[in-house]
């Protein structure tokens, strides 16, 4: 399950890292509501939006855009674009209040322990910076609470979403055996009796009643080696006609279907024409190839998470920054993870732990896999943030086929994602009551 853990403890870390960044962008400009003018524009619900929140988020879009260089909708068109993702998401806290979704009071700890310390901040020095700020802590408690309530409600339903089949599953790892060259084997022992490339009808004919001949003998209980001895006109008569243990597509498929349901040791019933000749085939050992060996890597990361406070590109070139502190020893990767990383797993140095494939995201995957060990990537983007990777290790593991599908089953369900979570936030936003405010006059 380590794509979903992982995609968990982001989604954790980074909306509990959010919510104080959004907290201390609005706190400059914060004043009673009647003083700005601020008014409801939807009722969600129980839930409200507010216009101030939707400037507030509209602004901080339009500076990431001038920052980025970012074409945007015209603004109309951008603003719905926001008033839409706010009712979606209250409809969602409103879903996860009703269905009783909990977050204790020591996962909230938990979570303003580590927002401080992203921040370079203890919890009491975070209290005093939010007080200074004129935020209230207990709003921002209660905040703090709501988006955790909705990342695990996120989680619980948006998986429960997803259905993957038997026969889904199998697909999978057919395709990913045949990717890796570990299909079913088989060593098949031959006697090879020619027929010359411009034979007559009578010729043909004499060669295929030898061959039928040999045929009967070898299922007779003949010793095969000896009947290739004295019979085949095949290049291995030293090997007794062995052609050695060979995956299925680098044989003939004539040979492969003639043995395909045989028993190690059973001859073929039928004769088997080819170019050369008719064939007796006797199938000497199968290998079915259900075991899978792949290559996992162990690799940590730094995770920044774009925010108001943070663009993608300041993001990347903060990233940039602590990659040439690595690379010039002032500091170790494990150190900056643990102070600067947005993810559940910098406590741990950013280490993510062994990893099969398909087990993170795919933008993640693709430049995981072409570092090698010990290098470090150049800062990139993912659906989660911004990421500085290096690779610690791999290595081959063959997995038993209880491993095999758990490998499948997450690599499936990473790929169902986001049509899932689309498709259940529709659902939410259609099963919610939405009542549109027209501004005050």
């Amino acid at each position: 399950m380590t794509s979903i853990l992982l995609r968990l403890s982001i989604l954790r870390g980074l909306m509990a890292s959010c919510a104080l960044l959004a907290a201390l962008a609005g706190a400059a400009t914060a004043q009673p509501a009647a003083a700005r003018g601020d008014y409801i524009v939807a009722v969600v619900n129980q839930e409200l939006v507010t216009n101030s929140e939707v400037q507030q988020r509209l602004a901080r879009i339009e500076q990431d855009a001038q920052r980025t260089g970012a074409r945007l909708p015209p603004r109309d068109q951008l603003r719905q674009q926001v008033l839409d993702a706010l009712i979606d998401e209250r409809a969602q806290l409103s879903h996860a209040r009703l269905v009783g979704v909990r977050v204790d009071e020591a996962e909230i700890d938990r979570a303003i322990a580590n927002i401080a310390a992203q921040n370079q901040l203890t919890p009491p020095q975070l209290r005093d910076r939010l007080r200074s700020q004129g935020i209230d802590f207990a709003r921002f408690r209660s905040n703090l609470r709501d988006e955790l309530m909705v990342a695990r409600l996120r989680e619980r339903e948006v998986q429960a979403r997803i259905r993957l089949s038997d026969a889904e599953i199998d697909q999978y790892l057919s395709r990913l055996r045949a990717e890796s060259g570990q299909s079913v084997e088989y060593d098949i022992a031959q006697v090879l009796v020619s027929v010359p490339e411009n034979a007559s009808r009578e010729q043909e004919a004499e060669r295929r009643a030898r061959a039928e001949q040999v045929l009967a003998l070898a299922r007779s209980g003949r010793d095969f080696a000896q009947l290739v001895r004295e019979y085949s006109d095949g290049a291995n008569r030293d090997q007794g006609g062995r052609l050695g243990l060979r995956p299925a597509n680098r044989l003939p498929d004539l040979f492969v279907q003639a043995v395909a349901s045989l028993r190690p040791g059973e001859v073929a019933p039928q004769l088997v024409r080819s170019g050369a000749g008719f064939h007796i085939l006797k199938l000497e050992e199968r290998k079915d190839g259900k075991g899978l060996a792949v290559t996992q890597t162990r690799a940590r990361h730094i995770l920044l998470r774009p925010s108001p406070e943070l663009s993608p590109q300041a993001a990347l070139r903060r990233l940039a920054d602590l990659k040439r502190r690595i690379e010039q020893g002032d500091a170790g990767f494990a150190q900056l993870a643990r102070q600067f990383s947005e993810d559940g797993s910098a406590a741990q140095g950013g280490d993510l732990g062994w990893a099969s494939p398909g087990q993170f995201v795919p933008e993640f995957e693709q430049v995981m896999n072409q570092l090698a060990v010990g290098k470090l990537s150049e800062p990139f983007m993912s659906r989660y943030g911004a990421h500085l990777v290096q690779v610690t290790d791999r290595r081959q593991v063959e997995l038993d086929e209880r491993q095999q599908r758990e490998l499948a089953v997450n690599a499936l369900r990473e790929q169902k994602y986001e049509t899932a979570y689309a498709d259940w936030a529709r659902e939410i936003r259609a099963q919610a009551y939405v009542e549109m405010r027209e501004p005050p006059q």
